[in-house]
């Protein structure tokens, strides 16, 4: 396909599509699925050969979260049947950092329900890296603690944080509909705080929750613009409880067209494959590797994901290799830019790295959603075990 050969020339130069390609990309038939995933695995083989990161996910505080959003298990007025808990300790937080690094994780991501941290809570979480450092000194450490105020950044990048999380989630356009207790201008805030104390960003999104095709081009390339380092692509885990329990949108064929989608607008970037993977992509889940070179291992914050060790095998039975401790993850042109002040190396994929300035229903559209009848909610599993319970983690 002409489409496909030009992509991969612009994702070879990080020169990003049009919008027009972009959307050309989501609206693929099934016919031209693998010749999709074969362009965009290209680009990605380019940029980060065939290594997979793997990522540990510790909740530090669940549940009773006064946002929300209509995703979230933890959500203000969730009945969802999750694990409810207060902040781990330090060292409970440690441990459970310690069996995702013994599984693999060469980053662990420290996040706690609520709005945003307080002074104390920052404190809390510097504690906890202190904890984790003790007994895992070279793993990167990334937090995630909502909507960030100022000098908060400053003080988890000299805590030892490496990274930041706040994902914007969906389109600019949309996000109304999705959360009402804080705006889409607040997550680009606080992305904008965590790049400029110099924190590596990690900002993404979540595919299916009922939107079109036009808002996740718009949110990735929104995203694009703020220049994440990593962006992690989360599929929706329709909670009973929550009020999208019923939006079964996506099917494997979507999420492949969606995930390469993302590496084509951002070539050079960590494309990371999060939550919803088993339950949307299923049997097709070694197929992403070829599009992200990063995975979250074992659970998630309120769900119970793959286990660890098939994930281990699932990497090694497609022909990659996980990324060791010593191997840079991101291209040298990018991971040299994080040590200056303001991090990251301009828009991901840009040409110059320069910096630049700040729904409707997918049924019925080529490879879109699944009837409800067909949904696989026997696949969504409440968490049960790991940090906060009395039984292992499943890393």
């Amino acid at each position: 396909m002409d489409l496909l050969n030009a992509l991969v020339d612009k994702g070879l130069r990080r020169e990003p599509p049009t919008r027009d390609e972009a959307l050309a990309v989501l609206a693929t038939s099934d016919d031209e699925l693998l010749d999709v995933v074969a362009a965009a695995g290209r680009v990605r083989r380019h940029w980060f050969g065939r290594r997979v990161k793997l990522n540990y996910l510790v909740n530090l505080k669940s549940g009773l979260c006064p946002e929300d959003c209509s995703y979230c298990s933890q959500r203000l007025g969730s009945k969802a049947g999750i694990l409810k808990y207060t902040w781990l300790k330090p060292e409970e937080a440690a441990a459970a950092a310690s069996a995702g690094v013994a599984g693999g994780a060469k980053r662990v991501c420290l996040v706690a329900s609520g709005r945003g941290p307080t002074d104390r809570d920052v404190d809390r979480v510097s504690k906890t890296i202190d904890a984790i450092r003790e007994q895992n000194e070279d793993v990167e450490v990334c937090a995630c603690l909502g909507l960030l105020s100022d000098g908060q950044a400053e003080r988890l990048r000299e805590a030892g944080a490496d990274a930041y999380n706040h994902n914007l989630n969906t389109s600019e356009a949309t996000y109304g509909r999705i959360t009402t207790t804080h705006t889409y201008a607040d997550r680009v805030e606080t992305v904008r705080q965590a790049r400029a104390a110099g924190l590596s960003a990690c900002s993404g999104l979540i595919a299916g929750m009922g939107e079109s095709d036009e808002d996740l081009v718009d949110v990735v390339f929104a995203l694009r613009e703020l220049d994440p380092d990593s962006v992690p692509v989360n599929f929706l885990i329709p909670f009973e409880g929550t009020p999208l329990a019923k939006e079964w949108n996506l099917t494997p064929q979507r999420c492949l067209r969606i995930l390469a989608m993302v590496r084509f607008v951002c070539p050079d970037a960590e494309v990371r494959l999060a939550a919803g993977r088993e339950v949307h992509l299923r049997s097709l889940q070694p197929l992403a590797l070829h599009l992200a070179n990063s995975v979250f291992l074992g659970d998630y914050l309120t769900s119970e994901g793959q286990a660890g060790r098939a994930d281990l095998e699932m990497i090694a039975d497609a022909g990659f290799e996980v990324e060791g401790a010593g191997e840079r993850t991101l291209p040298e042109h990018r991971a040299g830019a994080l040590a200056a002040p303001g991090g990251g190396s301009g828009p991901c994929g840009g040409a110059d790295g320069s910096d630049c300035a700040g729904g409707t229903d997918t049924c019925g559209q080529a490879g879109g959603g699944v009837p409800p009848s067909a949904a696989r909610t026997d696949l969504v599993a409440v968490r049960r075990r790991g940090a906060g319970t009395e039984l292992p983690p499943n890393a």
